[in-house]
């Protein structure tokens, strides 16, 4: 914690902190982040077929996304912080097979409190996993290449996420929905045996504090830290119009004219992975200090990216597409010089920190969720645009009104240490 004497050892990486970490080892991380994290957005292409099972209308299907973002907020709060004190190897591989067995509960689920029950306890584990992954991939590489790694991770996050979208609609197309979490069960089970042969056998905590003081050590981070509150500000802001966008997609292109599969739907995600290619680029300007102007830029592609979502419903499915490369272009910039930009000052405490930016993700991606689908039962897609492009001019003034503020320290936090 900020002011806080030391009460661990010196932090024992897993990889030199003067050597860049094998290519192998980044490729590992950054594909145990995408499946992991691809739990959590198998259900937004499903939302029709689920509102179908379980008796849910439009407004009411979108707390299955609610659901999951509560299960992230959990983890966030509750089981992400144990990187910092727990063998991270293993505390994996705990999660992975806690995960395995929620989705299973998910394919299972005869009512929809249960269905919600397994999405929360999904969104926990998934979360958990996703974040102590990346927590791991900051402290792990040299404090030079931290925006590399870190942007590394994330691709595979946002891959994941998107590929997730693709996959859930193929699969249910041919095996309904609850085949798409027997499959996630049984790729989360190969990942197991993976991360077991594969992860380093030794990763020492970097804190002795106890688990009460651990948590409420997040508290501390989110009232002192200047940076992680700016960046978590403008992260929430963020997710929530990603989340907005994703979560009420289904609902026009399900219906007529389009009246489109889950497969087809899935695969608008494809193009995102532009924003996924865009994360290392943007890892190593945060490198450079550059953090704060990589932010502005991004913050105003995600703003105009809503000009072609608007039209699409009108003017034609190649605006969409135009949109979604725009959106997640911008977004990924953003998340990528975020979590930069908060992991350099405190290298003891990646766990934590990445636990509280999060928990502004959660915030965000569950209100949007549910906002969405309100709106778009009330006034259709046009208004999920207004709602998304109004919060994008929220978080680019408030990128503006807080830019002078940013502690001189952040600049250095994006250098090398």
């Amino acid at each position: 914690m900020p002011g806080e004497p030391p009460t661990g050892p010196v932090p024992t990486q897993p990889t030199s902190s003067t050597s860049p970490m094998p290519s192998a080892l980044v490729a590992l991380f950054a594909c145990a982040c995408g499946l992991s994290v691809a739990n959590v957005y198998y259900a937004q292409p499903l939302l029709d077929s689920l509102g179908a099972q379980f008796a849910l209308d439009h407004a009411a299907v979108g707390g299955v996304i609610t659901a999951t973002q509560v299960g992230c907020a959990l983890a966030l709060l509750l089981l992400v912080p144990l990187g910092d004190r727990m063998d991270r190897r293993r505390l994996m591989l705990g999660q992975a097979a806690a995960l395995v067995g929620a989705l299973i509960a998910v394919a299972a689920a005869g009512s929809a409190p249960a269905l919600l029950a397994g999405m929360l306890a999904v969104g926990l584990l998934g979360t958990a996993m996703t974040q102590g992954l990346i927590a791991y991939a900051a402290t792990a590489g040299a404090p030079s290449e931290r925006g590399r790694v870190v942007g590394a991770a994330q691709g595979g996050v946002v891959i994941g996420l998107l590929l997730a979208r693709v996959l859930a609609g193929l699969i249910a197309d041919v095996a309904g929905w609850r085949g798409v979490y027997l499959f996630s069960a049984l790729a989360m089970l190969a990942l197991s045996l993976i991360l077991w042969r594969r992860l380093p056998a030794q990763t020492p905590p970097t804190t002795r504090l106890s688990y009460p003081r651990l948590i409420l050590s997040m508290l501390t981070l989110l009232l002192q830290d200047r940076v992680l509150q700016i960046r978590g500000t403008i992260a929430m802001l963020m997710f929530a119009a990603f989340s907005v966008f994703w979560s009420a997609l289904v609902l026009p292109l399900s219906a007529p004219p389009y009246a489109l599969s889950h497969t087809a739907i899935g695969a608008f995600g494809l193009v995102g992975v532009v924003g996924a290619l865009a994360a290392a680029r943007a890892g190593r300007l945060a490198d450079r200090g550059m953090g704060p102007q990589v932010t502005g830029g991004a913050l105003l592609v995600l703003l105009l990216s809503w000009l072609p979502l608007w039209w699409f419903d009108s003017h034609g499915l190649w605006w969409l597409v135009i949109g979604i490369v725009a959106l997640d272009l911008g977004g990924q910039a953003i998340h990528v010089a975020n979590q930069s930009m908060i992991f350099g000052a405190q290298r003891d405490a990646h766990s934590r920190l990445v636990g509280c930016y999060m928990l502004f993700y959660s915030v965000g991606s569950g209100l949007g969720a549910i906002a969405s689908t309100w709106v778009y039962a009330a006034a259709g897609w046009p208004a999920v645009c207004l709602l998304g492009g109004g919060i994008s001019a929220t978080a680019l003034a408030f990128w503006a009104l807080t830019l002078r503020h940013m502690p001189r320290a952040s600049a250095a936090c994006a250098q090398p240490a």
